[in-house]
């Protein structure tokens, strides 16, 4: 019969027995995370089980992903380039952003083991958005070079590929993080505050403008370093100085017949198609309607900075101030011509980095008008979705003409375009045969029409637009009668 033992010998057993060997995590080869993560990408389940990254390597699996696509970008710029380290750091606002993010969805009151599941779900989503991010930089640089098939290289097209690679880069994001959020109501904000940031991301991309790698001009080349503009006091005081004289040489009018007056508007400094087109425009008006030294021209572009006005909703509405003291304002007419991009909300974009420059509405140019008190009107605006402004500007004594409808896209001002469609046809080539905008404007729809198609232009036809006002159309006639004569 076998003694129980006593309740000393039990304690004394105790003391002499090892103490408990903390649990360490399981570990997994660097291979095995990545493996994993781009599994994640397929909306797969990735098979890790309760496997924890150590600090190291947590470490080379959120770099390699960013290295790769840093190394990946680098083929935008064509022959030498050099990188932009502080715009490349500046975007590290976004890497951040999400990792609070992911923290914040992991974490919580029941979210017990979180220590343990966020360095798991951070090696994971590290490579789970790296296939949608790649062929996000290959379709730029795809873009860039010219690669794309003609349905790719308008703007719908683009972005609508470049939306669906968005898209599912965060539907890969909100698979793999609902296999570890324990709160749904968190996990069901993951997705839209993840949108956001990658949204916001891109759009500090797209107003700014800014490029993590540059062309190295130090390099030798043929091309010449494109200029910057530097914003500093000098600057300020010589756009006054310019601004003011520009106003004072305005010529006056002739008497005895309608004169021409002229503000040709080009707010969008970073592609060239504008300043080009503004510089025609402000030409052809000078030369065919009578209008030298009667053509107030406002540019942003950097190579403009020391020779013409910047083009600012402000100065806009001055401009029109300044030409309607001149004018005859019940006899003379006053033609607005605007050319840059167009956004659905029907508004006039506007860059000038590092100056701010707000974009432009359709109510703002009618209020400067109608302040201005100027009767006799015709206003053209080649932009996208530009037939939204017709309603807010038309009247009884103006002609509105748009590059496009209002739910549509106008063509030609990409960043190797010469002239935008509109641009070329009505202004550089019509209204070199006549001297009747509502001529001019019939003789270029089809030809604006007929170009788009041969540039696979996928959204439709743009559809420009023309209103005339009954009280203006004789007033025009007869200033194309009188221009026509000998």
């Amino acid at each position: 019969m076998t003694e129980e033992p006593s309740a000393n010998s039990l304690a004394d057993a105790s003391l002499t027995m090892p103490p408990a060997t903390p649990t360490v995590p399981m570990r997994a080869g660097i291979l095995k995370w990545i493996t994993e993560g781009l599994r994640s990408a397929l909306l797969l389940a990735p098979r890790i089980g309760e496997a924890v990254p150590s600090p190291w390597q947590l470490l080379v699996i959120v770099l390699l992903p960013n290295l790769l696509l840093l190394a990946a970008e680098r083929f935008e710029i064509k022959g030498p380039a050099v990188l932009n380290a502080p715009i490349a750091f500046n975007y590290l606002w976004t890497i951040s952003a999400l990792l609070w993010l992911g923290w914040w969805t992991l974490s919580g009151r029941a979210a017990a083991g979180v220590a343990g599941r966020l360095p798991r779900w951070l090696a994971l989503a590290s490579w789970a958005g790296i296939p949608a991010s790649l062929l996000m930089v290959l379709l730029s640089i795809a873009f860039v070079r010219g690669w794309l098939p003609k349905p790719l290289t308008g703007v719908r097209g683009f972005w609508a590929v470049y939306g669906a690679l968005l898209g599912w880069s965060v539907a890969a994001q909100m698979r793999l993080m609902a296999r570890f959020a324990t709160s749904r109501v968190r996990l069901a904000l993951f997705a839209p505050g993840m949108a956001m940031i990658l949204g916001l991301g891109l759009w500090q991309a797209l107003e700014e403008q800014t490029h993590v790698w540059e062309a190295d001009r130090s390099a030798a080349s043929d091309e010449p370093e494109p200029a910057r503009m530097r914003l500093d006091q000098e600057t300020f005081e010589q756009q006054q100085a310019l601004w003011q004289r520009a106003v004072d040489g305005l010529a006056e009018r002739r008497p005895g017949h309608s004169n021409v007056y002229a503000l040709v508007f080009a707010p969008y400094a970073t592609e060239d198609v504008f300043l080009r087109e503004s510089n025609m425009v402000t030409h052809l008006l000078e030369d065919r309607f009578d209008a030298k030294g009667r053509v107030l021209q406002l540019v942003n572009h950097a190579t403009t900075t020391d020779t013409l006005p910047w083009a600012t909703p402000l100065n806009l509405k001055r401009g029109i101030a300044a030409l309607a003291d001149r004018m005859d304002r019940e006899e003379d007419v006053l033609v607005i011509y605007l050319t840059s991009h167009g956004a659905s909300d029907h508004k006039l974009a506007a860059s000038h980095w590092p100056l701010t420059v707000p974009w432009l509405t359709p109510e703002d140019l009618r209020k400067a008008l109608d302040d201005a008190g100027v009767k006799h009107r015709v206003v053209a605006i080649s932009a996208c979705f530009s037939g939204g402004w017709i309603d807010a500007i038309a009247s009884d004594e103006t002609l509105v003409m748009t590059a496009a409808d209002a739910t549509h896209t106008s063509y030609g001002c990409g960043r190797l375009s010469e002239l935008t469609f509109f641009g070329r046809a009505m202004f550089d080539e019509e209204l070199r045969k006549t001297h009747s905008f509502e001529k001019a404007f019939a003789a270029a729809v089809p030809l604006i029409q007929r170009r788009e198609i041969e540039a696979g232009k996928e959204d439709g036809f743009s559809n420009p637009q023309i209103r005339v006002g009954e009280k203006i159309r004789p007033v025009l006639e007869g200033l194309a009668k009188r221009l026509d004569g000998p």
